[in-house]
């Protein structure tokens, strides 16, 4: 229970209470009751009181816990990101890198699809993803895989842009598909947005071969970090050159 003091000023504050061992426990069953909730009832369905009775608590313990509602939310979307996360197959060295590509992105749109108002819960709203640490270890899974495409000459875009195009798109595809009537929804719409994607970012045969200069020009960017034999200034230097040339492309 929260402890209370009396400050100079004559009024009460509330002190946080102290961690207990069980703390964390308690706290993941009531994420898991909220995320219950959400799966068969929507958003709405989550209230604090709801909570706190599946999760045999009182509705106080909702707000020591996480604060208020909209925290109790946010720990929620960090555990979809994180269950998100856990699905991801990282391979360092894939054999093909664009159907590595393709795989990834389906499994995004896989996880959406099994948890509609998880996933709506995560992305509907940019500030669940702004503070998120899962996210960002997310994003930066995603990083490797283009930046992996880029150092084998794969990629026909600037990193970022890639990066921002493959999670737009799965994000984009997942959403849209649950905003349609069931009688509406064409697997076809997935797979096209998927192969619009891959095209947007890659090339089918390497950059170094088929794109001249600018997919060469990415190539080195990309390997850039992996040199020693250059001094900071030359790197500096090198890379202004080559983002010019990979702009020209």
């Amino acid at each position: 229970m929260a402890s209370r003091s009396r400050g100079e000023d004559g009024t009460t504050a509330v002190k946080p209470d102290t961690p207990s061992p069980g703390r964390e426990q308690t706290r993941q069953r009531v994420i898991e009751a909220a995320i219950d909730l959400l799966t068969r009832g929507g958003r709405d369905a989550v209230t604090t009181r709801a909570v706190a009775d599946a999760a045999g608590l009182q509705p106080p313990a909702i707000y020591r816990l996480f604060g208020d509602k909209d925290g109790l939310l946010d720990a929620v979307a960090e555990h979809g990101f994180a269950a998100f996360i856990a699905t991801k197959h990282i391979d360092p060295a894939p054999q093909d890198p664009i159907e590595d590509l393709r795989a990834g992105w389906d499994v995004a749109i896989e996880f959406g699809l099994a948890n509609p108002a998880l996933f709506t819960l995560m992305y509907a709203e940019p500030s669940r993803t702004k503070y998120s640490a899962a996210f960002k270890t997310g994003m930066e899974i995603l990083m490797g895989r283009v930046r992996r495409l880029a150092a084998g000459g794969w990629l026909r875009v600037d990193e970022e842009l890639a990066a921002q195009v493959i999670h737009a798109t799965a994000r984009g595809a997942v959403l849209t598909w649950l905003s349609l009537p069931q009688d509406r929804r064409n697997p076809a719409l997935l797979t096209t947005l998927r192969e619009s994607m891959v095209a947007t970012v890659t090339n089918q045969q390497p950059a170094v071969r088929d794109s001249g200069p600018a997919g060469a020009a990415r190539a080195l960017r990309a390997a850039l970090p992996e040199q020693t034999n250059l001094s900071s200034a030359e790197q500096h230097l090198l890379t202004e050159w080559l983002n010019r040339l990979a702009a020209d492309g």
